[in-house]
């Protein structure tokens, strides 16, 4: 059965998922998040994370490499498929070594070996809470130019691209074959719709989105 502190409820705290087959080091983790004033959500099972989790929810997820059915290393897997983002620290044995590189290889973000300590505990959880929200954030922001993005025509497209890579004017006319004077009503038009101030504001936004937009 899924358990939950009252924190967790609102739904507006991020929530550190405890993912445990063993009860008594279910119990144990939520008391020590929960006494730091951290919002915990414990599961049985990786099916019972799996119905639990969402991927608007933000927080950390804690598994335990060794489980029965799915185990920790799987459950990251699907998590992936799920589009689950939630960092992931992983519990491990002690020598359990191997299992924790693969988890790290497979994208978890920190591990404790059993037993852990408290205090460490804490602070794990709360890089992992604010990786997530910078996370979240970058996404949003990259939504956001994406969204401005989608108000170009295919040419103010390809002024964009150029004046992003710190091209004047004049090349740009001659790379589109066009008048500088259509370029500079081009490039007006790709700031206003960008809402970039200018052409170094705008070359930032390029940069966040990563790959190229053809």
């Amino acid at each position: 059965m899924t358990t939950e502190t009252p924190a967790a409820e609102s739904g507006a705290a991020p929530v550190a998922f405890v993912v445990d087959d063993d009860e008594a080091v279910r119990d144990a983790l939520a008391l020590h998040l929960d006494l730091a004033g951290l919002a915990v959500r414990c599961c049985a099972s990786a099916a019972e994370f799996l119905e639990a989790a969402s991927p608007d929810q933000p927080g950390c997820a804690i598994l335990d490499i060794r489980m029965p059915g799915m185990d920790g290393l799987d459950l990251q897997q699907e998590m992936i498929r799920r589009g689950l983002t939630l960092p992931v620290i992983v519990i491990t044995g002690h020598g359990d070594v191997t299992a924790a590189v693969r988890a790290f290889r497979a994208g978890a973000v920190d591990f404790l070996q059993k037993p852990f300590d408290e205090d460490l505990l804490i602070e794990r959880v709360q890089e992992a809470f604010e990786r997530d929200r910078a996370a979240r954030r970058a996404d949003g922001e990259t939504g956001e130019i994406r969204r401005r993005l989608a108000l170009l025509s295919p040419r103010e497209l390809e002024v964009m691209e150029m004046v992003a890579q710190g091209l004047p004017n004049k090349t740009i006319a001659h790379r589109l074959a066009i008048g500088i004077r259509t370029v500079e009503t081009h490039r007006a038009r790709v700031l206003e719709k960008m809402e970039a101030r200018n052409a170094p504001e705008l070359a930032l936004m390029r940069m966040k989105l990563g790959e190229r937009l053809d």
